[in-house]
């Protein structure tokens, strides 16, 4: 490629998203996955979430090498597969600690690669910057879609402006975490619409009781708020904060966006 002026383009374009969809266990993530257009799932060992699903998925991956040879064959091979699912990044974890363990001397656990102090997760983000660059170069080659899933834990967080309050986060580490977030062009949270109600339990208590008021039905959020992750870059950092979830409407609010 030529970099000159005749090479300057101003042109803007939506090209095959790169999503980050998280959210609690059971909520639908898989099942939102799946009706993506001609989705591949790549399983992870641990991750029980395709059992149900008739979708086409790869053998259960068993260690990192396997995923990247997941994403190899599909940037190598013909096929007509338009989105790849990683299914799920949490179980994943572990194998990415197992092969930074094994690359760094063979050592026993993740705590003790580089003598400790953290340098185990600095370690890890080697493997996880090679998943993106093999999910980059499907986007590059093929134009296919990418959906890497993810669990949430709940966690305490102390905002410097609003006090401290519980909020839900992904589960895997901070670093990684941090680095697949810069590199997603959307955040998508799922997960059940409950209000918070307060009873009287005697003696001046109260207690807080969860309810669900939708019967089930699951939500998608596209923006990030105090108690969830979210968000996203171009038109779909524009989406309404709150969409069924269901691949039709995602994909219906990104055509209304301007």
């Amino acid at each position: 490629m030529a970099f000159n002026l005749a090479s300057i383009t101003s042109e803007s374009r939506l090209r095959a998203p790169r999503l980050i969809l998280l959210g609690e266990a059971k909520v639908g993530k898989s099942s939102f996955a799946a009706s993506s257009p001609s989705p591949i799932f790549i399983p992870i060992k641990n991750e029980d979430g395709l059992d149900d699903l008739g979708c086409a998925k790869f053998p259960v991956c068993q260690t990192f090498q396997d995923v990247m040879q997941c994403i190899y064959s599909l940037y190598s091979d013909s096929h007509s597969f338009q989105t790849v699912v990683l299914d799920s990044s949490s179980a994943l974890e572990p194998l990415i600690a197992a092969s930074a363990c094994l690359r760094c001397g063979n050592v026993s656990s993740v705590e003790k690669i580089g003598g400790g102090f953290g340098k185990g997760w600095n370690e890890m983000l080697v493997e996880w910057r090679q998943l993106i660059e093999a999910l980059d170069a499907l986007r590059e080659a093929k134009e296919m879609c990418s959906i890497v899933i993810g669990h949430t834990k709940t966690r305490r967080y102390d905002d410097p402006l609003e006090g401290s309050y519980d909020r839900f986060e992904w589960d895997v580490n901070e670093k990684a975490a941090s680095t697949l977030y810069r590199w997603s062009d959307a955040v998508l949270f799922a997960a059940f619409k409950t209000v918070v109600k307060k009873e009287d339990a005697g003696f001046n208590k109260e207690t807080k009781r969860a309810i669900d008021i939708t019967s089930g039905q699951r939500f998608l959020y596209t923006q990030r708020r105090p108690g969830h992750p979210g968000g996203g870059r171009g038109k779909l950092g524009r989406l309404p904060y709150e969409l069924p979830l269901n691949w039709s409407s995602f994909i219906s609010a990104i055509e209304a966006t301007k």
